[in-house]
């Protein structure tokens, strides 16, 4: 699982239902784990092999559905208003959590 979601899956308390045909978060953030379709997991920018052409998951609520998508919670924080806010927010998330920002950001810290 990317850091990504795990940032995004403390929003436990989060009171926004994704948005029907959005499916930002199926693009702009990587997936570590193996989905279906895709065993070495999603790089970000990249859009799922499960996202159909309207932007809905052709897997969703089946027995292969991914834990890391099911775990996966809308939040105003990284959905933003609509889509391009969505993208923006979550590329953006996607960027502050790259190993190497993370190493870069942990070595300002201690020097």
């Amino acid at each position: 699982m990317s850091l990504c979601y795990m940032s995004i899956t403390k929003h436990k308390n989060s009171v926004m239902s994704c948005r029907p045909g959005c499916g930002a978060c199926c693009i702009a953030i990587s997936i570590s784990s193996p989905i279906p379709g895709m065993p070495g997991g999603k790089p970000a920018g990249v859009r799922c092999l499960n996202l159909k052409e309207d932007n809905t998951c052709s897997i969703y609520g089946q027995a292969d559905y991914p834990a890391v998508c099911a775990n996966f919670k809308p939040d105003p924080l990284v959905c933003g208003k609509d889509f391009l806010e969505a993208m923006f927010e979550l590329g953006k998330l996607e960027k502050e959590t790259e190993p190497v920002a993370v190493k870069k950001r942990n070595e300002g810290v201690r020097g």
